[in-house]
């Protein structure tokens, strides 16, 4: 698991903060501007002043949504042209293409009902209510975590922030605490705002579609390829660029079936984010230390409070379990996807195994699926899972065709769990003995053969905790 999710970096070394690296001002990973919270006080101090201030008038909850766009799109400009009509008509005939080898290969039907060819900054506008979803219950949770801490620190609680043998706080402390409650929500979200535009900034140049990371990001049926992206992936392979995009419009079509056809599954990840948000906790000692070196007369001190780690949330084991039915999840999708295109394109397509390769070694190097997550929710996709689940999709599909494989997905209880990855042989040899696939009818779809056992939905469903 990574140290530190979304939204709760610590400052990057000075090595980092190089103009145009990933972590100087617009980077990933950088201060936007420098000065506090990004806002420089070099150049014109009154635009800087006037743009702190619009900052700080944000009401949208605890992520500066507006400052998040901002700074994606300055994150990622660069070699970002503008998509002509040549490139939306290559997409849409890669997606028509795309779509008539997948019903070969799949039992769901078609789902792309649009598509589209986006530039790295319209890959951002499009995706960004989903982000939302994503990130606001994490940061919320945080957020209030500090506000609370916050609150008690004005009642004049005592030994806190450090305070020795339990004594309770200078009273300019307590006095200072009530107006940083108000001032933290609203700089919470222009830290936040910052952090996820740097971070969809950074992914924005690495996307090569709107379900890069295993999610329809733009409403299922809604299928977009990124030019720019696909180009820079298919760079140095030797393979013709018609080709590569091809091999992207087969992924992107799948995960879309995918989705359309198993309407639980998008409510199913998103609530896995949630179970993680709803058990953060933040350690009240770290809170107490950085709150006790705030210096009222040093107004910076403020910002070096809030970014010396005290957001990082401590992992519980209720927490560790969501972490671990999301991978086992997210793993499911992949390694399906990764089955049917394969197939699909295995005897059409004479560059589907390099291409595939590809796939893998980028995901070892930490893809956009990887980086997404890794930073959203501190989850380190492991590439040794999907395999596995690329397996178990495959031995199923050679032993019940594809039918049988896609009928797997009819219900959430019938999904292998984090240990049949380990043991995919193991698990398609019990469907074959278990298992009447005559129940996964969807006019039984709440039905289970008794001799799959008790209801699965708790430690052995496939969000059980792995390792």
């Amino acid at each position: 698991m990574n140290e530190i999710p979304f939204g709760f970096g610590k400052p990057r070394d000075d090595d980092d903060n190089e103009s145009g690296g990933a972590g100087g001002p617009g980077g990933p990973g950088g201060d936007p501007g420098g000065g506090v919270f990004g806002f420089g006080l070099g150049g014109d101090l009154g635009a800087a002043l006037h743009r702190f201030a619009d900052m700080l008038s944000w009401q949208g909850g605890p992520v500066n949504w507006d400052l998040a766009k901002d700074v994606a799109r300055q994150a990622a400009a660069g070699a970002d042209p503008s998509i002509g009509p040549g490139e939306q008509t290559a997409a849409a005939e890669a997606i028509r293409l795309a779509e008539l080898w997948l019903d070969t290969a799949t039992a769901f039907p078609a789902a792309t009902t649009v598509t589209h060819a986006w530039s790295r900054a319209e890959w951002i506008e499009a995706t960004l209510p989903t982000w939302r979803l994503l990130v606001e219950p994490i940061a919320s949770k945080v957020v209030d975590a500090f506000g609370n801490e916050l609150s008690g620190l004005s009642s004049g609680m005592p030994g806190l922030a450090g305070a020795p043998g339990g004594e309770e706080l200078p009273i300019d402390l307590r006095q200072l605490a009530g107006p940083l409650l108000s001032m933290m929500r609203q700089m919470g979200g222009v830290m936040f705002g910052s952090q996820v535009g740097q971070a969809l900034g950074g992914l924005a140049r690495e996307v090569l579609s709107s379900t890069d990371i295993g999610l329809p990001l733009a409403g299922t049926g809604s299928a977009a390829l990124v030019p720019a992206g696909i180009e820079a992936f298919g760079a140095g392979l030797g393979i013709a660029a018609d080709e590569v995009r091809l091999f992207v419009a087969l992924r992107e079509a799948a995960v879309h079936r995918l989705y359309a056809a198993v309407p639980w599954l998008r409510a199913r990840l998103v609530a896995a984010v949630e179970d993680y948000a709803r058990g953060i906790t933040v350690d009240t000692s770290l809170m107490q230390e950085a709150l006790g070196s705030i210096d009222p007369s040093r107004p910076e001190s403020l910002q070096e409070a809030l970014t010396s780690g005290l957001f990082e949330p401590q992992n519980t084991p209720a927490q560790q379990a969501a972490l671990a039915r999301l991978e086992t999840l997210l793993a499911l999708v992949e390694g399906w996807v990764d089955d049917v295109v394969v197939a699909a394109a295995a005897d059409r397509l004479g560059a589907t195994g390099a291409l595939a390769e590809t796939i893998r070694r980028r995901r070892a190097a930490g893809g956009p699926a990887e980086q997404a997550f890794g930073n959203l929710v501190g989850l380190e996709l492991r590439p040794r899972r999907i395999r596995e689940a690329m397996q178990l999709w495959q031995l199923l599909r050679e032993n019940r065709g594809a039918d049988g494989r896609d009928a797997v997905w009819e219900h959430p209880d019938l999904l292998p769990t984090a240990d049949d990855l380990a043991n995919p042989r193991e698990f398609v040899d019990r469907r074959d003995v278990d298992l009447d696939l005559g129940a996964l009818d969807p006019r039984h779809s709440d039905t289970r053969d008794a001799s799959d056992g008790p209801d699965t939905s708790g430690s052995d469903s496939p969000n059980s905790s792995d390792e």
